[in-house]
């Protein structure tokens, strides 16, 4: 009777414990932060630099976890290209935006950044990240 009981206390314990492990998205206190920057050129095959300058309303993707394709959602950048995804929980996370590619199909490409939250409360900066772009 008691090693049945004490089965059931077991079961339902363990049970509870793994249920309670969330997976990586929005309902945390954690965050990722950057800033972009464009490295701006005058012709398609960026090669005559024109300057530098921050990258204002340009969309930052995240993908929740890092198994999926599509992206979980999208911030545009502040005048002067920061970027903030706040109250994330922790786990894995894949951040990108476009830049502008020569000789690539599509004349742009992903630049991806891998990031791992491992505290509640951490925050991830990745820093300034350029991206190239024709004016």
């Amino acid at each position: 009777m008691y090693r049945l009981l004490f089965l059931a206390v077991l079961s339902t314990l363990v049970i509870s414990f793994l249920g309670c492990s969330k997976a990586p998205g929005i309902g945390g206190k954690a965050s990722i932060k950057g800033k972009l920057t464009g490295r701006f050129y005058s012709d398609m095959q960026l090669t005559m630099l024109t300057g530098l300058a921050a990258l204002g309303d340009e969309n930052v993707y995240i993908i929740y976890g890092n198994e999926q394709t599509f992206y979980n959602d999208d911030i545009s950048t502040s005048y002067d290209g920061s970027f903030e995804f706040n109250y994330l929980r922790p786990g894995k996370y894949v951040v990108f935006m476009y830049e502008n590619c020569y000789p690539c199909s599509a004349l742009q490409q992903e630049k991806l950044f891998e990031v791992e939250i491992t505290e509640k409360n951490q925050v991830v900066d990745l820093g300034e990240i350029i991206l190239n772009k024709e004016q």
